[in-house]
């Protein structure tokens, strides 16, 4: 089972660099208001829902794995600080067992590449309106998701922490330091390097507030 929080960026996966990253123009408007709003977390998750329901896929056999904290069905919330990795991957399953996966990060939220999502899976849809239905199979063959590590290190193993437990500004500084060495513009960084470190930052902090509110 692939968690929908941290987010699981897809195995050989390339990441977006820092600098290349962009706002978008995806919005939304409300009633009959002719003025468009930025569209919200809740707004680009039911858009990636839609589209899959419209592609026969049903609720149960999605997972949106961002690095928000879900509400209780399991969906990304709205409402939190936007994390420092704003990338989204989205995992499903078709009637006949396959397995895809279609990841995006160029944007600097994480609602912006929900609906970048979105919206490039409603064109490749498109595909198949058009009677192209073994070109869109053949599509989405390359969006094949493989199956999440079995194994994969704790944050206070890609952190460098060991059994100590660090106060918020240590994991800070750790995390900028580590940040520095591990990014992909860097010799011997690498974007996966940067997805582990900030999977891993994810998972201190959530560890650390817990922590405080026993």
């Amino acid at each position: 089972m692939i968690p929908a929080y941290p987010l699981q960026w897809p195995a050989g996966w390339p990441r977006t660099p820092v600098s290349a990253q962009r706002y978008s123009n995806f919005g939304s408007k409300k009633g009959s208001s002719t003025r468009v709003t930025d569209i919200t977390v809740a707004e680009a998750t039911q858009r990636v829902l839609a589209v899959l329901g419209r592609m026969g896929i049903d609720r149960q056999d999605v997972v949106i794995s961002t690095n928000l904290a879900l509400r209780l069905d399991g969906l990304p919330r709205s409402g939190q600080a936007a994390p420092r990795d704003a990338g989204a991957a989205v995992y499903w399953q078709t009637k006949k067992g396959e397995r895809r996966v279609m990841a995006i990060d160029q944007y600097y939220r994480v609602e912006e590449n929900l609906a970048a999502i979105a919206a490039t899976l409603d064109a490749m849809r498109a595909i198949e309106r058009h009677g192209g239905a073994q070109i869109l199979d053949r599509a989405f063959t390359g969006f094949t998701a493989l199956p999440a590590p079995a194994l994969r290190r704790t944050w206070r193993e890609v952190m460098t922490f060991g059994e100590s437990t660090p106060t918020r500004d240590q994991l800070r500084r750790r995390y900028r330091e580590l940040a520095s060495v591990r990014h992909p513009d860097r010799a011997g960084g690498s974007d996966a390097a940067r997805s582990e470190l900030n999977v891993a930052l994810a998972e201190a902090e959530r560890e650390i507030d817990h922590g405080k509110g026993d």
